[in-house]
């Protein structure tokens, strides 16, 4: 079997979140964006997808496939994943995001020409895994946080995440450039959403790496304080000896790296130098097989790994793992008033549909599991 072509399907997608120049979405405004899917074809007529490594709205672009992707893959055998996976993590030309995309577009051709979900290729271990609120940041008042965290309480969840202010003023209520932190407000948001849950629920922060160590320290003790479970990414990833002492000075687990290059050669780095208490990956640092070489590493060194984000490549993943090893689905990011069981238009299934008792059950269909809307999609192409 050999790689005949791969290509890029473009195509409109309204968003209810609306980039901004910090890095995050701003919630309520409509934004007509270009949603992509990989697609790749072989000359047995097998085909596998992908709309992106970790979500449902990223996908590499038709330039990108044609500069660097397709030279290397036209004439490759698609069961040849680990060869064409070496070959992508060595080529300079190559990030970790493409090579996630092809790399989950490969493992999705296998399952739909076996006709079985990419996690029992793998080594399937279980259909269900339990699910936590990620909000969205800047979302507003401490109460506000609080009142929400009850709405996810009373939905099912287990487990709160917040992302607070970041980049955001939360007196003025508009973007701080020059102010990325503030730790006060972020714990007293931790605060009220901790009295208003009670002490059944698991609560986490993610400040999105903007902290200095001194405010990573003060907040990860007064998070001690509240029984928080992790705080996840609080600095600047590129620096590994300030994880190193923050893992030494507090109690609280620190989670990570979140965004850190390198798939799991850098992820085994972290926890060599003991730079991280819970690990984190996703399949946007090197696919699916990047992604089953970290936790296999974490299980080996008795570290826990949880997985960053939902998505369909992610789901499979978890499939794969125990709950002891990888607790927890991301579902979000999350906020008031939005309804995110509402399945994307291009899509006929979610990726992760969650029961009242907060777990997400995995997809079983083959492959990564997506159901494409190809009526949608056809009847929104746009040219790129």
């Amino acid at each position: 079997m050999k790689i005949t072509d791969i290509e890029v399907i473009s195509f409109r997608l309204t968003s209810k979140s609306h980039p901004s120049r910090w890095g995050y979405g701003v919630v309520g405004k409509e934004y007509d964006m270009v949603q992509r899917i990989m697609k790749i074809v072989t000359d047995e007529g097998f085909e596998g997808y992908t709309t992106g490594p970790h979500g449902y709205s990223y996908c590499a672009s038709t330039a990108e496939v044609e500069r660097t992707v397709k030279p290397l893959l036209l004439g490759e055998n698609p069961m040849d994943r680990e060869r064409i996976w070496q070959w992508m993590m060595k080529h300079k030309g190559i990030s970790e995001g493409l090579q996630g995309c092809v790399d989950s577009a490969l493992w999705d051709l296998l399952g739909r020409m076996t006709g079985l979900p990419v996690s029992k290729l793998l080594g399937g271990a279980r259909e269900k895994v339990k699910a936590y609120a990620s909000t969205a940041p800047n979302l507003g008042s401490p109460e506000l946080y609080a009142n929400y965290a009850l709405e996810c309480q009373q939905r099912g969840y287990q487990a709160y995440k917040i992302h607070s202010y970041i980049y955001w003023n939360p007196h003025t209520k508009q973007p701080a450039p020059g102010l990325p932190a503030f730790p006060k407000e972020d714990v007293a948001v931790c605060k009220a959403v901790r009295e208003a849950v009670g002490d059944d629920m698991t609560l986490m922060l993610d400040p999105w790496g903007i902290y200095t160590y001194e405010e990573s320290l003060y907040v990860g003790r007064e998070l001690e304080k509240l029984d928080f479970y992790w705080l996840e990414h609080p600095m600047d990833e590129r620096r590994l000896e300030p994880y190193r002492r923050l893992c030494r000075e507090l109690d609280i687990n620190i989670c990570g790296p979140e965004h850190a290059t390198g798939s799991y050669y850098s992820r085994a780095e972290w926890a060599l130098q003991e730079a991280t208490d819970i690990g984190r990956i996703d399949v946007n640092y090197g696919g699916i097989t990047g992604c089953k070489k970290a936790v296999a590493m974490y299980e080996g060194f008795g570290i826990p790994c949880e997985i960053h984000v939902g998505g369909f490549a992610n789901s499979q993943i978890l499939g794969t793992t125990t709950n002891e090893l990888c607790e927890f689905f991301e579902r979000g990011l999350l906020t008031p008033g939005e309804d995110y069981d509402e399945t994307p238009s291009y899509l006929l299934n979610p990726c992760d549909p969650m029961d009242a008792e907060g777990y997400v059950h995995l997809p079983q269909t083959p492959g990564l599991g997506m159901e494409f809307n190809w009526d949608y999609i056809n009847d929104n192409l746009v040219d790129e």
